[in-house]
């Protein structure tokens, strides 16, 4: 099937909050971009063993641990809201409010190199839904959390997502 030309999401297809997200995504054709970082994120946290893995910068700040296992949440969420909204029902869908996720998760007891592999089987399986929908499901869209949303945004939230937490690890727990 040959992909659809990506471009930039509009600001009235998702929610000013999301807007800091997809800045940080400078790419258009958005599915070599998740593949891609998909690697980076990969090496990156290849670095971190699981004594490392339990750093804190701050006494009320999330592990590393605990960051690995938000983004792999976030990715759900934002891919099933694309899924959804790409299937054609436009919710609504409940809001994600992460502290509440994280304090019913115990990424503590997950091994590091467990929350790396959820990482990439995430990214994965996120690539393969964005690279095989059809030009009309990037362009459908459906409430979550109370706000508007699009298909395509969600691909762009779900990049510019982890690149902002990749860059928390790097600028707050001094990961390189």
């Amino acid at each position: 099937m040959p992909r659809m030309k990506q471009v930039r999401p509009e600001k009235s297809e998702y929610a000013p909050y999301y807007g800091r997200y997809i800045d940080l995504v400078s790419e258009t054709d958005i599915v070599p971009a998740l593949e891609g970082q998909a690697a980076e994120t990969e090496k990156f946290l290849a670095k971190v063993d699981e004594k490392r893995a339990g750093f804190r910068y701050a006494p009320d700040k999330w592990t590393i641990r605990d960051v690995a296992g938000h983004m792999g949440d976030s990715e759900r969420v934002f891919t099933y809201r694309a899924l959804t909204f790409a299937r054609g029902d436009a919710g609504p869908l409940p809001g994600f409010e992460q502290d509440d996720f994280m304090r019913c998760s115990n990424f503590d007891q997950w091994s590091f190199a467990d929350l790396r592999d959820n990482l990439s089987v995430l990214r994965r399986a996120s690539v393969l839904l964005f690279r095989n929908l059809s030009e009309e499901a990037w362009k459908r869209s459906g409430t979550a959390s109370g706000n508007p949303v699009s298909v395509r945004a969600l691909a762009f939230i779900t990049l510019g997502h982890e690149r902002h937490h990749l860059r928390v690890l790097r600028e707050k727990y001094g990961l390189s």
